[in-house]
């Protein structure tokens, strides 16, 4: 049977166990959680054996607040759960999807893969860099990447729907966002017409004035996705920045995924 990928979202994950204390102890896991957790993570560096090999690109370790781990090790994602105590960090299992990729980024796969799950690696942070150091002595070097901002980034439209069901833009839709903190507008497209609004945000809120569009004809399917598109206006619609992703849920029901722009 054929290899497919498995999406991160069917992956059973458990909430971080974080190691309870008082006093000074308490205070030094909370550290360490406030100084790895809530980021993400890019892999820069693998030293195995005292032989240093960069990434091939897109590996990165993100721990979240909750105790979700995800990540990348080069080739497929993966999933975990986390243990953190004082500057310790202990991963579970890995759950992987299954690519397959070329020979390179799979051998860096495998040596990554046994340094985040071989045993409790110690953390160091400095600055923007972590470095994970596994008993052995091999080394993992990562790089904070900044979480892309709501405002002033122009936000790519992935996905739009109502109640579970979303789905992808029809070829050829351009639908964008952006928000100007300054002026208190919003502006892009929805697919077809180009559009504008006032834009407020506020305590994890985006309120948007009545729209104004273009007033172009396009394909059926680019029309339909700009009428749906429409219903996030004149209204309040709550946001979920995650990294360099935003969902949006309106009052009525419209849901919008989009990620920033490189």
């Amino acid at each position: 049977m054929d290899k497919q990928r498995l999406t991160l979202s069917v992956l059973t994950l458990l909430p971080l166990a974080v190691a309870c204390g008082t006093g000074t102890g308490s205070s030094s896991v909370g550290t360490a959680r406030d100084g790895v957790t809530g980021v993400h993570w890019n892999v820069e560096s693998l030293t195995v054996d005292g032989r240093t090999t960069r990434s091939p690109g897109g590996a990165y370790l993100r721990i979240d607040r909750d105790g979700r781990v995800s990540g990348n090790l080069g080739c497929n994602g993966f999933g975990a759960t986390a243990t953190v105590r004082g500057d310790r960090l202990g991963l579970g299992s890995l759950r992987t999807t299954e690519m397959a990729c070329g020979k390179t980024p799979m051998a860096f796969e495998a040596d990554l893969a046994r340094a985040f799950g071989g045993d409790t690696l110690t953390t160091a942070v400095e600055g923007d860099d972590l470095t994970l150091t596994t008993r052995a002595g091999d080394r993992v070097a990562l790089t904070r990447e900044a979480d892309a901002p709501l405002l002033g980034t122009k936000w790519t439209i992935t996905s739009v729907g109502g109640g579970d069901v979303a789905g992808s833009l029809p070829a050829g839709a351009t639908a964008y966002l952006v928000l100007d903190g300054r002026r208190g507008s919003l502006s892009g497209r929805l697919g077809c017409n180009s559009v504008s609004a006032k834009a407020t945000v506020r305590d994890g809120h985006i309120t948007l004035g009545a729209p104004r569009t273009t007033r172009m004809m396009c394909d059926a399917s680019l029309m339909d996705t700009e009428r749906t598109l429409l219903r996030l206006f004149d209204g309040t619609a709550d946001y979920v920045l995650d990294h360099r992703s935003l969902a949006l849920t309106s009052a009525n029901g419209t849901q919008v995924t989009a990620v920033a722009e490189e």
